[in-house]
């Protein structure tokens, strides 16, 4: 499959916002509504596509990928590019995500060089740590929110 990166679309914001996860990743579910839609086209979300300019993940940048939970223990204190991502439920656990995270951290490299990035993961999703870490990202701090725990990982 060939991935391409798009500009964050209406159409694909939408899309990506109706994706339902199975539990425990139901915590990545979003809701459709104008708020999370224009969040989406802030300039800070890409989408990737397939040959057939079908949505199958995306990824932000900046404070859209952080965990505001994160901030009452100072985790984005230290100059670092924040990276989140998504890949539509269907392609999870099919050993996708190596290919998938290695585009996206590509297209990271090229637009902003010598940056250090850090992410922000669920303690639970066992399945992205480990692709984090394959990838050099070492867990840094945990913290709670309403809703799980985290940790940051970061990578030089």
């Amino acid at each position: 499959m060939q991935l391409l990166k798009s500009k964050m679309t209406k159409d694909l914001a939408v899309d990506a916002l109706q994706w339902r996860y199975e539990k425990p990743y139901d915590l990545y579910n979003n809701e459709l509504n104008s708020e999370a839609i224009d969040e989406m086209l802030d300039n800070s979300y890409f989408g990737i596509v397939n040959e057939e300019n079908e949505l199958i993940g995306y990824y932000c940048t900046g404070i859209s990928a952080r965990v505001p939970a994160g901030n009452k223990i100072n985790a984005y204190d230290e100059e670092r590019i924040d990276i989140g991502v998504g890949l539509k439920p269907n392609l999870t656990g099919k050993g996708f995500g190596s290919t998938f995270f290695s585009f996206i951290l590509e297209d990271i490299v090229r637009t902003h060089p010598n940056i250090p990035m850090r992410l922000t993961v669920a303690t639970f999703n066992k399945r992205a740590i480990r692709l984090y870490e394959k990838f050099g990202f070492v867990e840094q701090k945990k913290f709670d929110s309403e809703v799980a725990e985290f940790i940051t990982m970061t990578r030089k």
